[in-house]
């Protein structure tokens, strides 16, 4: 038990120094992350190599193929592109293994102490994250150590040590079993960056040749698909066939190493580090995924195909989302993408609310019922676009984010409201229009032209608000203001007009509540337009 004990404690050091480590290179790297998404595109080495950078990044290439599923969830990236960001973090996957098979042990306090000194006392945001680098670094070779001790009274059992050589005979079983082994404590403990370490500690102390470990390494790559296809449960089905695609390719790749590659493999790491068994496994983990990766590379097509095959396309899937199109709550593992994300997603949720607001205008000089109804539907869709988004901004504010990301959150939290607050307007309009409609209710031609004079300026104020959202326009920005300021001082001189024509009994009173009424709306889509615009600038201004 004092074994078990002490590995599961070592084995919690590793992952939470290995959290610790990735957090601070996402902090680090800070908004470089969001410019994955601009990257991207449909050339699969370029996808390659950002999924190995930023498996690097996060440490995790679990955490990186659940993002992916996650991407092609939200429309982020194409199932092409997904493929090869799975064959890069493949690779990128590698580097926990060469960095813990390196012998830091003794320096690993040292380095803890120096660099949580500096955390404790920088004022630099920047030297704190490199700080939490260093300190997670350190830690997880403190715990790397604590497994590499916990296991050495391990030598005392034969049985032990002959079930670990039985995985080198190199027999069909033997391998089999292997195999299996790696698989399954892979996808128990859901990382398989936490077998290697263990692995490492048991070459470490002699216990696991590169004949008996190699086998299990192949397992663990298997293994590892398992967090992306229990993370594609509930996703669409284009992120399911992403996460068949990382299941098919290291199932092949596995296959035609253990056929074809196996000796080659072992011959080459033990005449690289022909007396150090924990470098060989992590060279051997190298070696197996860079040239799987580029075995497999001018096939990734044919794997896609092979996706779409068995997750065959559904004529659901080709029609038009309205709604959410591109929140994963899978995305929350790199928050400044996650940022962008929610950006495009307010923008999305401004558009229709825009639309809405036209429609309703339109259902009101139109006299058109139809659109009446579209309104009411879509106001619907708007409001949950609202509390879905904020319920994402929740999550999103509980992640590890910079100052400036808070108040970019805490800035959209704001404008979602102010936008919903639009469509209840529109909503409002869409209402008065079916009233006039239902009895009839006609209006003044001057009075149908000052309504339309008042709307082409709110519109545009509107329109302005969201493409300065979009682009971060600070001119745009505070022309929406001047045109705010506009129609607060026509909508006061055209009530008076409407006065004075209820006055001279030129239009009915029943017409007269209506057209108030109207104004009294558009003036407060105006108002809304300017809060987004300022929320604009003071963003720009922090």
């Amino acid at each position: 038990m004092k074994i078990i004990f002490e590995l599961l404690g070592g084995l919690g050091l590793f992952l939470y120094g290995m959290t610790i480590m990735g957090d601070g290179l996402e902090k680090a790297a800070g908004d470089k992350m969001k410019k994955i998404i601009e990257v991207l595109t449909n050339n699969r080495a370029v996808a390659v190599i950002i999924g190995a950078l930023v498996t690097m990044i996060i440490q995790s290439s679990s955490a990186t193929t659940v993002m992916v599923v996650g991407f092609v969830n939200a429309g982020i990236m194409t199932l092409t592109q997904a493929t090869g960001i799975i064959m890069g973090a493949n690779i990128g996957t590698t580097v926990t293994a060469q960095i813990v098979s390196l012998d830091l042990s003794k320096i690993a306090p040292l380095v803890v102490g120096l660099a949580v000194g500096v955390w404790l006392f920088a004022e630099n945001k920047k030297t704190k994250n490199i700080a939490e680098i260093f300190i997670g670094f350190g830690i997880l070779f403190i715990g790397m150590d604590f497994m590499k001790q916990a296991v050495k009274p391990l030598k005392e059992y034969e049985g032990f040590k002959m079930m670990m050589l039985s995985f080198g005979k190199g027999t069909f079983m033997d391998s089999l079993l292997a195999v299996l082994t790696g698989f399954v404590v892979t996808a128990t403990v859901q990382s398989s960056s936490a077998v290697t370490g263990i692995l490492i500690a048991l070459a470490s102390e002699g216990f696991l040749p590169i004949e008996a470990s190699l086998p299990i390494i192949f397992g663990t790559n298997i293994g590892t698909c398992v967090t992306a296809m229990l993370s594609s449960i509930g996703a669409n089905r284009t992120a399911k066939r992403a996460a068949f695609i990382h299941f098919m390719f290291n199932f092949i790749g596995t296959i035609i190493f253990m056929i074809f590659f196996r000796s080659l493999t072992i011959k080459l790491v033990q005449t690289i580090s022909p007396d150090n068994a924990a470098r060989q496994l992590a060279n051997a983990h190298t070696f197996f995924n860079i040239v799987n990766t580029l075995m497999l590379f001018p096939f990734a097509g044919i794997l896609v195909k092979l996706a779409n095959t068995i997750i065959p396309v559904k004529d659901y899937e080709i029609e038009e989302v309205r709604g959410i199109k591109h929140l994963d709550d899978r995305i929350l593992e790199t928050p400044s993408i996650a940022i962008v994300q929610v950006m495009k997603e307010t923008l999305n949720m401004g558009q229709l609310a825009l639309e809405n607001y036209n429609k309703s205008i339109d259902a009101f000089i139109e006299k058109n019922e139809k659109y009446v109804h579209d309104v009411f539907k879509q106001e619907k869709i708007i409001n949950q676009m609202e509390q879905e988004i904020a319920a994402y901004l929740v999550k999103l504010s509980n992640t590890p984010l910079s100052a400036e990301q808070h108040e970019t959150v805490d800035s959209l939290f704001n404008t979602i409201n102010d936008i919903e607050r639009v469509g209840d307007h529109s909503d409002n309009l869409a209402e008065l229009s079916l009233y006039t409609i239902e009895h009839d209710i006609s209006f003044s031609d001057i009075g149908m032209e000052e309504l339309k004079e008042i709307h082409s300026k709110v519109v545009d104020a509107y329109t302005r608000a969201i493409d300065a959202l979009k682009t971060g326009d600070l001119r745009g920005a505070n022309k929406v203001i001047q045109i705010e300021g506009e129609v607060d001082a026509l909508e006061k001189s055209l009530r008076a007009h409407h006065i004075q024509r209820l006055n001279k009994q030129l239009c009915s009173p029943e017409s007269g509540v209506i057209f108030l009424d109207m104004l009294s709306n558009l003036e407060r889509i105006a108002d809304h337009a300017s809060n987004i615009a300022m929320a604009v600038i003071d963003t720009s201004r922090r």
